[in-house]
């Protein structure tokens, strides 16, 4: 049975203020800010993993792995895929595994980054 949800994409163009941008894209990067999520949301960035795979790449339990999964599916920046008796999970779209690769990397090698990320 299929049933027609009445959902209206936003335009961008509607948005004209920056703090209506703002206020939509806080819970998002509030759901990236934890150093875990973002962790796992690097590894999604490699490709598709299960919470096992996910699991062992991050070397943190699977109970907090779905703990903290959850709050990155809530804001749709995760989707997940049932595949046998496990679920696969992928970032939701291509172009949000550049960005955040893009910003690890620059924490990564500035002077300014280094110190925030790695003290």
């Amino acid at each position: 049975m299929r049933q027609d949800l009445d959902v209206r994409l936003l335009d961008v163009d509607e948005l004209t203020s920056p703090a209506d941008r703002a206020r939509l894209l806080a819970p998002q990067l509030k759901a990236l800010s934890d150093p875990n999520r973002l962790h796992l949301v690097l590894l999604l960035a490699e490709g598709p993993r299960t919470v096992r795979e996910l699991t062992e790449a991050a070397g943190m339990s699977q109970t907090l792995v779905s703990h903290h999964l959850a709050p990155l599916r809530e804001q749709g920046l995760v989707t997940i895929t049932p595949r046998g008796r496990s679920n696969v999970y992928a970032l939701c779209c291509e172009a949000l595994a550049g960005p955040v690769k893009t910003l690890a990397t620059i924490a990564a090698l500035t002077p300014e980054g280094a110190d925030a990320c790695c003290s």
